[in-house]
């Protein structure tokens, strides 16, 4: 350290080149390796999580490894979600042979309005559905509005995040992108 504030003095006297030899590169910073983006930031990493699905099944992030998945967060009385979700099913039921998956996680901030399962029966969804507590929400980078939507790569990156409705149509072209992308 102290030939390295030599090096400085030196420098300023027109002598830097040949007295930065004397630090080696040891004295020189190093670049911090790039950090991964915060949790629900496009870039950022799947969260690790092991829950149960309404049925009592278990569910876990290492299920959705390897596919492009879609992580949609909703709620009974969210009148978006009920338009929403019904595309995902249709989307599951198009290209889940391709390697694509969904998960459902309904939101806790407010009561259900009605019967969660029932709800999603009526909506015509059989994707796995599960609690999205708020310790889960927080893994995803917490909840700004619903529906939230996250869509992964099959590497487990973060591709698109939506908040709010968004037509099946639209969805569709990020997911065939990612699909055509090819396994990992």
């Amino acid at each position: 350290m102290r030939n390295c504030r030599a090096v400085l003095w030196i420098a300023g006297t027109g002598l830097a080149a040949a007295s930065l030899a004397a630090c080696g590169p040891a004295a020189v910073p190093k670049r911090p390796a790039a950090a991964l983006p915060p949790a629900g930031e496009i870039g950022s990493m799947l969260p690790d999580f092991n829950v149960k699905d309404f049925q009592g099944n278990p569910l876990s992030s290492s299920e959705l490894r390897g596919k492009v998945a879609i992580v949609d967060f909703w709620a009974t009385w969210c009148e978006p979600c009920k338009k929403e979700m019904p595309g995902y099913q249709h989307l599951l039921d198009r290209y889940g042979s391709r390697g694509l998956t969904v998960v459902g996680f309904k939101a806790t901030m407010m009561a259900d309005t009605e019967d969660p399962v029932r709800f999603a029966r009526e909506a015509g969804v059989h994707y796995p559905l599960a609690v999205g507590a708020p310790a889960l929400a927080a893994k995803f980078g917490g909840l700004q509005g619903l529906p939230t939507t996250f869509i992964y790569d099959r590497h487990g990156i973060l591709r698109q995040k939506i908040i709010g409705f968004e037509y099946t149509a639209n969805v569709e072209k990020i997911v065939l992108r990612l699909l055509n992308a090819g396994p990992p």
